[in-house]
């Protein structure tokens, strides 16, 4: 059962955006795929949310919504700060837990966890994307903006994760919104930095099928 875990640079830079691409895309070539985000802050209701994305390209409903994002709460803050507003206290054992659990369940399937934020940001009390991602022991996507200075973010994630020997199946660089570089930027600057690995281009566009990001994994 291949599983990957869908982190990002930054906040806000399109975790979703290529999970749900590449759910559609691993399903048009027929091959079963779950997804799973434990975690979700900012949740104000379900239409339109993260959650809610997943499940519609899995061909779900929102009675998935329990099964999809277990832990959601409404403020738009890293997740323990959330879940502190709430009185509750998030511990990276649980969410450890509850991803092998699905990882364990998911038989011939592909599971996809996506994370909360970006890689270095606080998902638990007691650790951050990176550490869950270590307890874990999945390779990673990484996703990226094409901003202005996303190179030096996207290389220093490389960095830290190479630093903790974590697989990374790929870069993919989600065309930033508004005023940014034009995209050839950043992938250029990739390939003369992290040629090693290898680098998909995701326009913000809905028309972006993933197949490329599919062969990969």
């Amino acid at each position: 059962m291949p599983a990957f875990f869908i982190t990002a640079t930054g906040t806000d830079i399109g975790k979703t955006f290529v999970a749900c691409a590449l759910i559609r895309a691993l399903r048009a070539q027929g091959r079963a795929v779950e997804a799973f985000k434990p975690v979700l802050s900012g949740f104000t209701g379900y239409a339109g949310s993260d959650a809610a994305c997943l499940i519609e390209a899995l061909g779900g409903s929102e009675r998935d919504l329990d099964r999809m994002s277990p832990l959601r709460f409404e403020a738009p803050l890293a997740p323990p700060s959330a879940a502190r507003l709430e009185g509750q206290l998030i511990a990276l054992d649980d969410l450890a837990v509850r991803c092998l659990a699905r990882t364990a369940g998911a038989g011939d399937q592909t599971l996809l966890i996506e994370g909360a934020g970006g890689l270095m940001s606080p998902i638990a009390e007691d650790g951050t994307n990176l550490d869950l991602i270590r307890a874990l022991g999945l390779p990673v996507i990484v996703v990226a903006g094409s901003y202005l200075g996303s190179v030096s973010h996207t290389l220093t994630a490389l960095r830290v994760l190479a630093s903790q020997e974590i697989a990374v199946a790929a870069v993919v660089v989600s065309e930033s919104e508004g005023d940014a570089p034009p995209i050839s930027e950043m992938t250029n600057g990739l390939a003369r930095f992290a040629a090693d690995v290898p680098v998909i281009v995701a326009p913000r566009d809905q028309d972006w099928t993933a197949e490329a990001l599919a062969a990969l994994v």
